[in-house]
């Protein structure tokens, strides 16, 4: 790995550990709703890919479909609501362990065979997730987990419908500028809860254009110099970070239960990434 590549992939994980910490932040210490956070998002993340469609020298013009439009719409929704009531840091454990377990459960539905390491990873995975689900004083609540759940398989499903896409950004503009109205009508429809503030538009703008628009920019650099074992396995980087980030700049509570929890569900998809890459 080059040091280019490896200071672009710093920075895409950042990118997004500070997805989970704008979203619980403006949610958590700002008047806005979620819905409006949403469309904020999709709508600055879409003018964002826009703009860096367009400066870029060979413009081939957005791409997309309307299928990953509609996964990314569900993602960012659920995403959003579920942070109304989430910590920064088992959010993004959910997210990340939900997206990177409904890929490996397509694998294995197309017939791909895991073999003992692999299934071993996977149980131990799946029972990190219910640590952190199961009754108790720190466990989060059922429904914003629930929906963070949906919000990680429909990141999932997005990204199997971006695989060997020709052109990453044009594709990525695409889905956004089609998202976009999707969240507007979500916000009709919880127009009687609508609210905002300066802070949380800034947060909601910030989210969109910086750690989502630039963001996956950063990241589509940083995976031309990357195998795809590497690049599954760093993401799993990503809930830690929004785990420490939460505690140091939110002062959220690093419990037990998270810390078993996700030793178990990264370091089980861990070993089902690397019982793979052996395969391969």
């Amino acid at each position: 790995m080059t040091t280019r590549t490896l200071m672009l992939t710093t920075l895409a994980m950042l990118a997004f550990a500070g997805n989970s910490l704008l979203c619980r932040l403006a949610l958590r210490d700002t008047d806005i709703d979620a819905a409006s956070f949403t469309s904020l998002r999709l709508l600055a993340g879409a003018v964002t890919l826009w703009l860096l469609m367009h400066l870029r020298k060979a413009n081939r013009g957005a791409a997309g479909s309307w299928p990953a439009a509609t996964a990314l719409f569900v993602y960012a929704a659920a995403f959003s609501f579920a942070y109304i009531n989430l910590d920064a840091g088992a959010g993004a454990l959910i997210l990340f362990g939900a997206v990177q377990l409904s890929m490996l459960a397509w694998g294995i539905y197309r017939g791909e065979r895991l073999g003992l390491k692999g299934c071993s990873g996977l149980l131990l995975a799946f029972a990190g997730l219910l640590v952190l689900l199961l009754p108790g004083a720190s466990r989060p609540p059922t429904g914003a987990a629930l929906l963070m759940l949906l919000a990680g398989a429909a990141w999932g499903i997005y990204s199997l419908l971006g695989r060997g896409v020709n052109d990453p950004l044009a594709a990525t503009t695409g889905n956004f500028l089609r998202a976009a109205p999707l969240a507007l009508l979500l916000s009709v429809l919880f127009i009687g809860q609508a609210s905002w503030d300066t802070p949380g538009l800034i947060y909601a703008l910030l989210s969109g254009a910086l750690t989502s628009g630039v963001g996956y920019a950063i990241w589509y650099s940083a995976l031309r110099g990357l195998q795809s074992f590497q690049a599954a396995c760093v993401q799993l980087s990503v809930p830690i970070i929004a785990a420490l980030a939460g505690s140091l700049l939110l002062d959220e509570a690093l419990s037990g239960r998270l810390l078993l929890s996700a030793a178990a569900v990264l370091g089980g998809i861990a070993l089902v990434l690397s019982a793979k890459y052996q395969r391969a």
